[in-house]
């Protein structure tokens, strides 16, 4: 068997009379109007607890397959204010490493996929696994809780998170007057 034959190139490595792989015109733009350049959002991944726990002592939005906690940052805080935070949780209730990893997956995608035009840069987020839901929904169900549930955030209707007893006190009460 004979191997195929290279085509004939010139010396820039192109066929007689094919087009350059990259256009060497420039564009032309004018000093008036200067190109309108997309705004650039990036994501990152919350890696402090205390981002964690800023997060969760605001909004929250339940969903069948998560929970979504949520909190716009102050403008005096170190982040770039054009950048969304996301979290991920899940707690030893989802069931074993396995399945919580797989949960987290999952959650990390539905991020990846979902937040492009719904989430608000200068916001934080926090996607906590269901036990047994985040595993077993179906993706496209996911993907339906996480719009609703990033609407409600926005829109207003979220619950804040319910104040806290502080741990390991406990709250005084006054004995019973005897009448």
């Amino acid at each position: 068997m004979t191997p195929p034959e290279a085509p004939v190139t010139d010396l820039s490595g192109r066929g007689a009379g094919s087009a350059p792989a990259v256009s060497v015109c420039a564009e032309e733009t004018s000093a008036a109007a200067p190109a309108a350049r997309p705004s650039v959002i990036r994501t990152e991944v919350l890696r402090q607890r205390a981002d964690y726990l800023r997060a969760a002592s605001a909004l929250r939005q339940a969903a069948p397959g998560f929970l979504l906690q949520a909190r716009e940052r102050r403008a005096e805080e170190p982040v770039l204010p054009d950048t969304i935070r996301v979290g991920f949780t899940c707690s030893k209730k989802i069931g074993n490493a396995v399945t919580r990893n797989r949960a987290k997956r999952r959650l990390r995608a539905l991020a990846r996929l979902g937040f492009a035009g719904l989430a608000r840069p200068g916001w934080d987020y926090v996607l906590v696994g269901r036990p047994g839901a985040t595993v077993s929904r179906d993706f496209a169900a996911l993907q339906a809780d996480l719009i609703r549930a990033l609407t409600d955030i926005h829109s207003g209707k979220a619950r804040p998170q319910k104040p806290r007893p502080p741990r390991g006190k406990v709250a005084a009460t006054t004995p019973p007057t005897e009448a």
